[in-house]
């Protein structure tokens, strides 16, 4: 098949789409996390209570567990993925502007019980959107797609953070979280504007909806070999990522400096490269994309190597982060596209929740190491570990044939009846 063009992808209404549904996912996430420490801190509740609210988040680490609904069940509106969409923005509308009749300080208990409402209803959006666009994209805007899905994501944290952080000195922390309930109409426009995927034959019960994708998965060839390359393939980036602002600070870098180059640039380097990572796949195929990608995301740990040999230097912090947050946004969208590739479209909620759950929890208990290897090595022997930690994912890729695990119905035939390893 011939690649098409940029300007073609470019013309299709589902690539613009995607930034707004991509939006309306990112909004409510620090609207329960980082925004809501802050109106906590100035309300003055003590910081055993703020910490203690992590807790909310869970929802986030266990929405496969509902997945299987959203793929069994067909709401009477708009169909089995938009009609979900549309109830769960909705209701997001209604919880994040609740959560500004609550005072934090006078009221934990109800807050916290908004609060886990609202990541829910979230991860509940992120279930089926996740599911949407792995349904409504071919093959050839994948890349693209997520990108722009990733970018108006990354634009909906920083307007719950930024935006959300300004407006609360000038309107107070309540009539913020008002106007942050209503910028959820992002979503709901889009939703109304989105095309419905081709109907696909829902599972039949709600046994097989919890029973099949795993089914489906495991019995697929070479299913654990590539869920062992899902797990690889971010090893390096989650073991660096819990210490680097421990090493900034250890290096002599202010608050200030971390916040404004790590948070602020780095938030802005991510969406770059994002977007970049975007337009390359458009020409590139995917095994390429993930080699390359995975390949600059690991090497850039080397940049932290650098910084930790010259010590405290602004300029050389800045480049550092750049690189490593570009990358990470490459990185990010060409693994997005394979998750998407290897789901089934009649339970493609479960399974990408499930495939994307389990890279994140196995890594985020391998990252829970970083500590005692950043003390045992040292800072330089420890990024270069990090650095050398993306090859496995690479080998593994190398041996891996160009359709393994993805679902019959999105195999190609190959020409003459051979198999290809896809480098082209």
């Amino acid at each position: 098949m011939t690649n098409p063009s940029l300007l073609t992808v470019l013309k299709s209404r589902r690539i613009w789409l995607l930034m707004a549904v991509g939006f309306a996912s990112g909004l409510p996430l620090w609207l329960t996390g980082v925004t809501l420490s802050a109106w906590m801190k100035n309300e003055g509740v003590n910081l055993k209570t703020i910490g203690i609210f992590s807790l909310v988040a869970l929802p986030y680490t266990f929405k496969v567990l509902w997945a299987p609904l959203m793929d069994r069940y067909t709401l009477p509106f708009l169909g089995r993925r938009r009609g979900w969409m549309l109830l769960t923005q909705v209701l997001l509308m209604g919880a994040i502007s609740a959560m500004g009749l609550v005072n934090p300080k006078d009221a934990p208990i109800a807050m916290a019980c908004m609060a886990v409402v609202v990541t829910f209803l979230s991860a509940s959006q992120d279930i089926v959107a996740d599911a949407w666009r792995t349904d409504i994209l071919p093959l050839e805007e994948r890349g693209l797609g997520n990108s722009m899905y990733v970018t108006g994501y990354r634009m909906g944290m920083l307007v719950a953070g930024g935006l959300a952080f300004i407006l609360s000195d000038i309107l107070g922390w309540s009539k913020t979280y008002y106007v942050m309930g209503l910028l959820m109409s992002v979503g709901v426009v889009a939703t109304l504007l989105a095309p419905e995927p081709q109907s696909v034959r829902p599972p039949r019960n709600l046994l097989d909806a919890v029973v099949k994708p795993f089914v489906d998965y495991f019995r697929r060839k070479y299913a654990l070999g590539v869920l062992a390359f899902l797990v690889l393939y971010k090893l390096g980036d989650a073991i660096a990522a819990s210490m680097v602002t421990p090493f900034y600070i250890e290096l002599g870098f202010s608050n200030t400096e971390i916040g404004a180059l790590s948070k602020t640039l780095g938030m802005l380097a991510t969406i770059g490269g994002g977007l970049l990572g975007g337009v390359l796949m458009v020409k590139l195929s995917m095994r390429r994309a993930l080699f390359i990608f995975g390949a600059a995301q690991g090497l850039t740990n080397l940049a932290f190597l650098a910084l930790s040999l010259v010590g405290k230097n602004d300029l050389m912090l800045a480049a550092a982060i750049t690189v490593d947050n570009v990358c990470t946004g490459l990185g990010v969208t060409a693994f997005a596209a394979f998750v998407m590739s290897l789901c089934h479209k009649s339970f493609s909620a479960t399974q990408y929740a499930l495939l994307s759950t389990m890279g994140t929890i196995a890594n985020r208990l391998i990252g829970s190491v970083s500590g005692y290897l950043a003390t045992w090595m040292g800072w330089p022997t420890f990024f270069a570990f990090t650095a050398a930690a993306a090859i496995p994912a690479l080998v593994l890729l190398v041996f891996l044939p160009e359709h393994a695990a993805q679902p019959l119905e999105d195999v190609p035939p190959a020409p003459g009846g051979t198999s290809s390893r896809g480098w082209a």
